[in-house]
């Protein structure tokens, strides 16, 4: 096996230090937030965003003169981008099915998939107001059917952004808030004077966000732990530099730290992204963020085979994985830790991530090992139930049971399933002894 670096990235230890340091920072104002509730939501909006309005917490009509500013264009736009992820999350929806079974005569077990009852999502506006957010999260929530949907974005230029709170409005928001950061994931999760706390956090945002979702874990419920964006482009020689070059720096650009990595088999194509990049970031707009992030974070991988590609990439488990081959499919069908897959030149991850209709909250990390991104799924809970029937059935899972909780030593255990025997048995089933 031959795998060759022709770029590497920030090594790892360093990558550990700033984590460190946005730990300690997100751990002293969640306790702020906890503490002093408004007062500290307040005083992190005017340090952060220069914000303080009389209430964070947008009304009726706010909302309404928000969305007519936004142009006929853009409104046609986000409602065709939340169409096709509607009709993607009702699909979804619709395969998650209640179920009962009579698994014995008399003995009959289910499951319900009921609602999270109340769900914050926050829609990131840092660099760029994340207009699809508001689609992945607020909407895929609605479909779901949860009851209490609250959303939060910070403001832009001193006012919400109009594009945001309409995508908000649309998808179904009961609440709208013009809060940004780690104030707007605290208040959510936490509550305050003024904002009733939520069952669980869900959206993409920056390190200090995602750190802060990350600690407020257990006390409430969230979609999955996000880092900065990841891509991954795997390509042979079927594609150009141009196409790998772009498609890199299209998601480098997010952030400072935004992982983008190639993994080919083909040195030539290798080197020609390598030149194409360079090329690309003297003329792209956003060069002064994905060039950065291609500097620290930018990694080029060559490997011999195929079956190389396929181990480095579920080793490395991108969020994003491009796939431009001669064989896509067999990678559809090997890959095993990712985020999201975009199949052949045709498409890119800039489909996913805007219009689509699948979901951009995806894994990063590596934590695409264990799970996969946000769907309808993440807000409907799984309950099961049981139901005896019949008096037969009632004495013989008892006396079964009886005996199983006696050899574990669980004597009180058992004499639940003994009165069950003893009433319902008429006195001919065999059950455990130590409680007779």
């Amino acid at each position: 096996m031959t795998i060759t670096y022709l770029k590497r990235g920030k090594p790892a230890a360093e990558r550990a230090d700033d984590d460190a340091k946005v730990r300690a920072i997100v751990e002293t104002t969640l306790k702020d937030i906890e503490t002093r509730g408004d007062a500290a939501v307040r005083e992190l909006s005017e340090k952060f965003d220069k914000f303080s309005p009389p209430s964070f917490r947008l009304t009726p009509s706010e909302i309404e003169a928000a969305v007519n500013k936004v142009s006929t264009r853009d409104m046609a736009d986000i409602e065709f981008a939340q169409t096709q992820i509607r009709r993607f999350a009702e699909a979804q929806r619709a395969s998650m099915l209640d179920i009962e079974v009579e698994t014995l005569p008399g003995v009959i077990l289910g499951h319900r998939n009921i609602p999270v009852q109340s769900v914050g999502c926050y829609v990131p506006g840092g660099k760029f107001p994340m207009v699809a957010s508001a689609h992945m999260s607020v909407l895929t929530a609605s479909v779901a059917g949860v009851p209490r949907i609250v959303a939060a974005a910070p403001p832009q230029k001193g006012e919400p952004h109009p594009a945001i709170v309409a995508a908000m409005h649309k998808a179904g928001a009961h609440e709208i808030y013009v809060l940004g950061g780690m104030q707007a994931v605290g208040a959510m999760a936490l509550g305050t004077e003024t904002i009733q706390p939520v069952d669980m956090l869900v959206g993409p945002g920056n390190a200090f966000v995602a750190e802060a979702k990350r600690q407020l874990y257990g006390r409430v419920g969230i979609d999955l732990f996000a880092g900065p964006t990841e891509t991954m482009v795997i390509a042979d020689d079927t594609v150009d530099a141009e196409i790998c070059a772009t498609d890199l720096l299209g998601q480098a650009e997010h952030g400072y730290n935004s992982p983008a990595v190639l993994v080919t088999n083909s040195d030539k194509l290798a080197r020609a992204t390598l030149a194409e990049i360079d090329r690309l970031l003297a003329i792209l707009p956003t060069a002064d963020t994905a060039s950065v992030s291609w500097r620290d974070y930018g990694e080029i991988i060559v490997c011999d085979t195929y079956a190389e590609m396929l181990d480095v990439a579920n080793d490395i488990a991108s969020e994003h994985v491009q796939v431009m081959t001669d064989r896509d499919d067999w990678f559809l069908e090997n890959m095993h830790s990712y985020g999201a897959l975009f199949l052949g030149a045709r498409t890119n991850v800039a489909n996913g991530d805007k219009v689509i209709g699948t979901n951009h909250t995806l894994p990063t990390k590596k934590a695409g090992r264990y799970t996969g991104g946000l769907w309808v799924g993440k807000f409907l809970k799984t309950h099961s139930y049981q139901k005896v029937t019949t008096d037969a059935a009632a004495a013989e899972i008892g006396a079964y049971c009886s005996r199983l909780c006696l050899l574990e030593g669980f004597v009180g255990h058992a004499e639940q399933a003994n009165v069950r025997v003893r009433r319902y048995g008429g006195g001919n089933v065999a059950y455990g002894a130590a409680a007779e």
